[in-house]
């Protein structure tokens, strides 16, 4: 009984036996039980658990059930919820009425009941129970005396499940405002009854904080955690998160801080070429990528960019609007997407089309990369009145692109992408030049929706694009199974 109990609860809120998904009947790929963990502790089995926190950040397809696109969870939803629902990308090159929850969420014509809603809370408390779990574990004195684990593994691994907890609570606050707010495991249907209440938006924001604030202690002072294992979270990744928390509250002396601080340790700079933090045969040997996901082909359970799978079927197309928003001789463009040959080469890997329909490709899921972390610092200077000093790190990006041959191998025209700085722009004109600038260096990063929200401009830009975007679509539906499981003691956001 007590096993079931713990796979109905790593979803958060499933209180009743009756009307769970059929997902909930199979362990989720990864885990480890605290069962295991309290009957077989070992050095071993707490390092499997951390692990297991890393694979609700994959594009792996069914880390969570067997295809069940009903439920939203054949995949993480990120490219659905940000890149499409913010009008860059489309759901096939050639729209058909495959998987019309897809098309219905593009339009802003949903209701609570759509699948992609489901599918991203399952994922992020799915990761959330991993994370409690781990850190109950790495934070138990007597579990830890028993096992084979030096003080500093212990502080690392305990820094890793922090930050990780905190990006699963960063990406529900700001999908769905105030969400449940757990931090400890759950041991049986009491604790779910007692748990099944919206803590608000700036509780959860708070604990997001300290989780990051712990990690930052915890985590080893230079560029890889592990040295063998270089995708493991890093202090760059806690500290960057800590500047992208600031920025989404707009906090932007701390964002200046807070990138500053990142910067003193001098771990990571931008690459010569725009593609080489998405570039399979460069995956941590470049200067760039400071947070990610490290898809592996050919092991078991799998690790492999299912979303790869998903373009060999149509899946994941730019609009003419995104396409239409980057600059004349502008070769990002051409490394995001080659229209051509349907191929989207940044969540590829490559730029001759090999993963393409690969569901074990190794493409890597960038999440935050350098050049990202320097817009966040120029947005924060030109938001405080710093016009220039900002404008000119956004040259700095512009610069490095203009430097980047064509995806063709030919020269990019030295006059392509002219610089900002020293132009006279006003603070708004420089704010404007800054979004565009976020808009095709991070194309298909699933980015964009957030930036719209944010920037306040979402209904404008949306509307003018012809979706059905209204003020309070500013926050996505609480998914109606958890409401209806939690007895309504969980209440729907305000529109649905």
């Amino acid at each position: 009984m007590k096993n079931y109990i713990v796979k109905l609860l790593a979803m958060v809120c499933c209180i009743t036996v009756i009307s769970c998904e059929a997902y909930l009947d199979e362990d989720p790929i990864g885990l480890i039980t605290q069962n295991q963990i309290n009957t077989e502790p070992t050095a071993a089995s707490i390092t499997s658990t951390v692990n297991s926190t890393y694979q609700l950040l994959s594009s792996t397809l069914n880390i969570v059930g067997q295809w069940n696109w009903d439920d939203g969870t054949v995949t993480r939803n990120d490219f659905l919820l940000q890149d499409i629902a913010s009008g860059d990308m489309q759901k096939k090159w050639n729209p058909d009425g495959d998987q019309a929850w897809m098309d219905e969420i593009a339009a802003f014509n949903f209701t609570s009941m759509n699948p992609g809603f489901n599918g991203i809370w399952s994922y992020n408390y799915e990761g959330i129970s991993r994370a409690n779990q781990a850190i109950s574990t790495l934070n138990n004195e007597e579990v830890m005396s028993s096992v084979q684990m030096d003080a500093a593994t212990k502080d690392r691994l305990l820094g890793e499940v922090y930050v990780l907890r905190a990006f699963y609570y960063f990406d529900l606050v700001n999908n769905f405002g105030g969400v449940p707010l757990l931090t400890e495991p759950l041991e049986d249907f009491a604790d779910a009854y007692d748990v099944a209440n919206r803590n608000s938006a700036e509780e959860v924001w708070t604990q997001i904080n300290k989780d990051l604030q712990e990690a930052v202690t915890l985590l080893p002072a230079q560029k890889y955690s592990s040295s063998s294992e270089p995708w493991r979270v890093s202090l760059g990744a806690a500290l960057a998160m800590q500047a992208k928390v600031a920025l989404f509250q707009e906090n932007w002396s701390e964002v200046i801080n807070k990138v500053n601080e990142l910067q003193a340790h001098n771990f990571y700079s931008l690459d010569d070429h725009y593609f080489d933090p998405f570039d399979v045969s460069k995956e941590y040997q470049e200067n760039e990528v400071i947070f990610s996901y490290n898809h592996v082909s050919g092991v078991n359970p799998a690790r492999g960019n299912g979303l790869a799978a998903l373009m060999g079927w149509g899946f994941v197309a730019p609009t003419d609007d995104f396409v239409n928003a980057f600059e004349e001789n502008d070769p990002r463009l051409g490394y995001t997407v080659q229209i051509d040959e349907q191929q989207p080469n940044k969540l590829l890997g490559s730029t001759d089309g090999n993963y393409k329909g690969n569901e074990d490709s190794p493409g890597n899921k960038v999440y935050i990369r350098y050049a990202d972390v320097l817009l966040w610092k120029a947005e924060a200077l030109i938001q405080t009145g710093e016009v220039e000093e900002g404008l000119q790190i956004v040259d700095q990006i512009r610069t490095r692109a203009r430097n980047t041959q064509m995806v063709d191998g030919s020269s990019t025209p030295s006059d392509a992408l002219p610089n900002y700085a020293g132009t006279g722009m006003s603070q708004a004109e420089a704010l404007q030049a800054l979004r565009h600038e976020r808009r095709v260096e991070l194309g298909f990063e699933s980015q964009r929706f957030n930036d719209l929200k944010r920037w306040g401009i979402a209904e404008e830009v949306l509307s003018d694009l012809g979706k059905n975007y209204k003020d309070f679509n500013n926050l996505y539906p609480i998914p109606q199974g958890e409401i209806d499981r939690s007895g309504g003691q969980i209440e729907q956001n305000t529109g649905y």
